[in-house]
């Protein structure tokens, strides 16, 4: 509790005019950000996913005392970018035997993607992913001439949490029958996998991972793992990195990870892989290479390094703290308030995606017009529909409690009890 007090997460940040997208972009044409409210109405950024917090006190020092050279020229990863990295995996997701040679820079997650794809890949192969799935996922293998073949997430009910099977808790299921079907009959060799998984939440078990990678081993699969959400979990979970499942795992997955989820730092850009098989790491590095642009921004790795310390640990673990109280909180008010409305509650991320789907039958509503009332009202959440959840919403959690009280209050009052049922 000390750390909470220590570290601000309940001022609320004014970000206009401060390069954020999340507020910025509120309004603007186009139709990828939520409409501007009515008059009345402030926005409540809830939509793009980073947080409405100051990023870590450490970030902030590591940057500025860099800055206070003035000198910023060409340069190579400090041996300490290395070993923060190494530091981090090991003592925050318990990976042993990573080795610098194994980490290698990337622009980006979706940069990382795309050059593995590009080793692993023909243009026009098919590509397994699972749905719901990461907007930037279906932009990126679509814009660059992949087939995706979707498998749906089985939506089924877990633990009876509520009290008894009519009320069992929904969660989000890999669905392995579908899995194996379409890897063998479509001859899928790469699946994109997600862990933990954006939108849904889930964070997998040992077991359901392993599970899936006896279907990958035997199709010959290689897995290209989003693991940017790793730091982010709820109370009692914990993240497996997807290499540690199996030998067959770590030697045939490319796992991404970035600080800039968890520090709020997608504007200064800066991810990274790890790949112990030296064959497919030689040739993901040469295919990043070739366009001369994934190349790191010193103040980017300043910031990890300010990131991965022991004070950003500790930072880390107050934020996770603050987003289980939020995910709490609106998931209880959710589940209380709005007839019609379910949710699996996220186990990892700080995100929600409720379905709707029940509510909009019972109110003659579509998705557009739902979000259309949210918006109009300040909550400026995003449309689920792009992510693949026809009657979904996606709502980021990540601001201080007293917003996201006022926008739970807000759907309440002006949405999903403000709407009247059509006559029969």
């Amino acid at each position: 509790m000390e750390d909470m007090q220590k570290y601000d997460f309940t001022s609320i940040l004014d970000r206009h005019g401060q390069d954020a997208l999340a507020v910025d972009e509120i309004g603007a044409p186009g139709g990828f950000a939520p409409a501007a409210p009515e008059d009345g109405f402030d926005a409540i950024p809830m939509w793009v996913a980073d947080m409405n917090f100051p990023t870590a006190p450490s970030v902030q020092k590591a940057i500025m005392e860099r800055t206070a050279h003035p000198a910023f020229g060409y340069f190579r990863p400090r041996d300490a970018y290395y070993e923060a990295i190494i530091r981090w995996q090991r003592e925050r997701n318990g990976v042993s035997g990573l080795t610098p040679d194994c980490i290698g820079y990337e622009n980006g997650v979706l940069g990382g993607l795309l050059s593995a794809l590009r080793v692993l890949c023909s243009r026009g192969d098919s590509i397994l992913l699972h749905t719901p799935a990461y907007v930037g996922f279906t932009n990126v293998l679509r814009g660059s001439g992949y087939h995706i073949v979707e498998s749906p997430l089985l939506y089924q009910a877990g633990d009876a949490k509520s009290g008894g099977p009519e009320g069992a808790v929904p969660v989000w299921h890999m669905d392995y029958e579908d899995m194996e079907r379409k890897i063998r009959d479509q001859h899928i060799h790469v699946v994109v996998f997600c862990s933990p998984h954006n939108p849904c939440g889930r964070v997998w078990s040992r077991e359901e991972l392993a599970q899936a990678f006896e279907i990958f081993e035997k199709y010959e699969v290689t897995v290209i793992s989003d693991e940017i959400w790793s730091d982010l979990l709820m109370p009692g979970k914990v993240h497996i990195a997807l290499q540690s499942v199996s030998e067959y795992a770590k030697n045939h997955t490319v796992a991404l990870y970035a600080p800039s989820k968890t520090f709020n730092l997608a504007g200064l850009v800066g991810s990274y892989h790890i790949i112990y098989n030296r064959t497919l790491r030689e040739r993901v590095r040469r295919e990043a290479a070739l366009t001369h642009y994934n190349e790191m921004n010193v103040l980017s790795m300043h910031a990890l390094l300010g990131a991965y310390s022991p004070e950003g640990a500790k930072w880390v673990d107050a934020l996770r703290r603050v987003l289980a109280g939020n995910v709490r909180y609106a998931v209880d008010y959710i589940r209380a308030h709005f007839d019609g409305v379910t949710l699996a509650e996220p186990e990892g991320t700080y995100m929600l995606f409720p379905d709707c789907g029940q509510w909009m039958l019972d109110h003659g509503k579509s998705q557009r017009e739902l979000e259309e009332m949210c918006w109009r009202v300040g909550v400026a959440l995003q449309d689920g529909g792009m992510f693949r959840g026809p009657s979904h919403l996606r709502i980021n959690l990540a601001l201080p409690l007293t917003r996201v009280q006022e926008a739970m209050e807000r759907l309440d009052r002006y949405v999903f009890n403000a709407c009247p049922q059509p006559a029969p």
